[in-house]
């Protein structure tokens, strides 16, 4: 999946008192890249990831996915591509707690797709959790339940993840196991992943590096 951003840009508050929360940001992400954004928090970062998700409609520029304007699409289209094309990780897992692992990992093939319970199972193998299929929430530790939440983000086999801060709620160990399984679907499946994080160690993991501040976007050499 290759990713266009033009001069992608969103403001909020009047026109009197407006702040800007991502200022012209352009750059372009090939498929298969693993590509990061660092910068501290109310930088801009988590904002961007949102217009490039299809999440949240940008002020002005434009977002293209293979060429076309993912902005120009209807409601309806957008939930479509993100949950066909897009998956999110995020910094909380956000299980649903009345569900087992396997049946958290399956929750977004509700709204379309075909994988089926040993997919996800084969997942939650591949995320070192084949003994925690039927257990709850509530059961799992921190890092456990990131790994459900990244095996659910893998279910439908997205071209696209993006990951908004997925390790800051966890400890160094398991940053570095969830990093690890963050670069080897990278590289086996080559999907193209966009992570957004204040760790500067984490961030020089993937292909690129860019940093934000004050909304302005710049690539680190």
């Amino acid at each position: 999946m290759q990713i266009e951003v033009n001069s992608l840009s969103k403001s909020y508050g009047t026109t009197e008192h407006q702040v800007v929360a991502v200022k012209s940001a352009s750059f372009t992400v090939g498929s298969g890249e693993f590509l990061s954004i660092v910068g501290h928090s109310g930088s801009g970062k988590s904002t961007l990831l949102s217009m490039i998700g299809g999440i949240l409609r940008p002020g002005s520029g434009a977002v293209k996915i293979d060429g076309k304007d993912l902005w120009s699409h209807g409601d309806n289209e957008l939930a479509q591509i993100r949950n066909r094309s897009f998956a999110f990780v995020y910094q909380f897992a956000s299980l649903v707690p009345t569900l087992t692992a396997a049946e958290n990992v399956l929750l977004p093939t509700i709204f379309g797709g075909t994988a089926t319970r040993r997919d996800a199972e084969t997942l939650l193998e591949q995320v070192g959790l084949g003994n925690r299929l039927s257990s709850y929430p509530s059961e799992l530790s921190g890092g456990e339940q990131q790994r459900v939440a990244i095996a659910r983000a893998f279910i439908n086999r997205p071209s696209l993840i993006l990951a908004d801060e997925p390790t800051g709620n966890l400890d160094e160990e398991t940053e570095a196991e969830i990093m690890k399984l963050f670069e080897r679907f990278n590289q086996q499946e080559k999907i193209t992943i966009i992570m957004v994080t204040h760790n500067t160690d984490l961030a020089a993991r993937a292909h690129r590096r860019f940093k934000m501040k004050a909304g302005v976007i710049e690539e680190l050499k």
